[in-house]
């Protein structure tokens, strides 16, 4: 018997195990393609639009204070703007503590903002968070729909996801687009993040009005769902968004049906958070067992 005999045994015996371990390794893989990626804990709604990074954050940011400053100096002037020492602006203000939070996780830019919560005096049922984390309530959505704390948590995690999603800033790219095709042409086709800066920027530092600036659809359901996950998280009962948007319904009796309208019909809200429900309803369980 030649060297070759006794050589080739172990030869045979190391491509069987190279095999062997080959096998395992593609089995684990194929196995571990199987299972879903560890899903997060809560709703689910994708990424942020890409067209809203086509202005920049900063300067969106920057209109919406100085917005902000000059509807609340307006509210001054008027009397219109409730003090820091009153029950209900203390009352927001202690719900938005809970909330912000839990903003951090959807938009890593909410970390550095300068949050602010204020109550304007005024029947209008309106609320809303303007981008950088500046919230305000009219006190005709407390007065009027009789908010409790679970409901008023829900509006205020609707507005912030407003903010957290981008959607102002969304649909300023949009524009952008919409007025840079306009401008640029085919220039646009070739590359669409070529878009003159002097577009977006105009845009930006204010070309929108983001007191009111109107969502569509798609925005207003997703906040809807972030929202009811924001408030879930603080605490706070997610089936008030049920209760919300019956009343929110009841008030607005005589508007346009859905397909008439940029926002979901309050049916629809309705039932698309009640869809939702059983993935936050175990955050809101845990969040008030602590």
């Amino acid at each position: 018997m030649t060297l070759a005999h006794f050589s080739a045994k172990p030869d045979r015996t190391a491509a069987c195990e190279a095999i062997l371990r080959t096998v395992f390794l593609l089995a684990l893989v194929l196995a571990c393609a199987g299972l879903p990626a560890q899903a997060r804990e809560g709703v689910e709604v994708g990424g942020n639009s890409s067209f809203a990074k086509l202005v920049p954050a900063e300067q969106v940011e920057l209109s919406a204070a100085q917005q902000y400053l000059q509807m609340l100096s307006q509210a001054d002037s008027k009397r219109a703007l409730a003090p820091k020492d009153n029950a209900q602006v203390q009352r927001l203000r202690t719900i938005a503590q809970k909330i912000i939070p839990f903003a951090l996780e959807w938009n890593p830019r909410a970390r550095n903002w300068q949050w602010e919560v204020n109550l304007i005096g005024s029947n209008q049922i309106n609320a809303y968070c303007m981008p950088g984390g500046k919230i305000a309530f009219y006190s005709g959505i407390l007065q009027q729909l009789k908010l409790t704390d679970d409901e008023v948590a829900m509006v205020m995690g609707h507005e912030i996801a407003h903010a957290l999603r981008e959607h102002a800033r969304e649909r300023m790219g949009k524009s952008a687009v919409t007025h840079g095709a306009a401008r640029i042409g085919g220039a646009l086709a070739a590359s669409f993040f070529g878009i003159d800066p002097r577009i977006t920027d105009g845009i930006a530092s204010g070309g929108a009005n983001l007191l009111t600036l109107e969502f569509g659809r798609e925005d207003e359901s997703e906040a809807d769902l972030v929202g009811m996950d924001l408030a879930a998280r603080a605490g706070y009962d997610p089936r008030a968004g049920v209760t919300l948007w019956q009343k929110m319904s009841a008030a607005s009796k005589g508007a346009p049906p859905q397909w008439l309208s940029t926002h979901p019909s309050g049916k629809s809200r309705i039932a698309d958070i009640e869809a939702n429900l059983p993935k936050v309803m175990p955050l809101y369980e845990r969040a008030r067992a602590r």
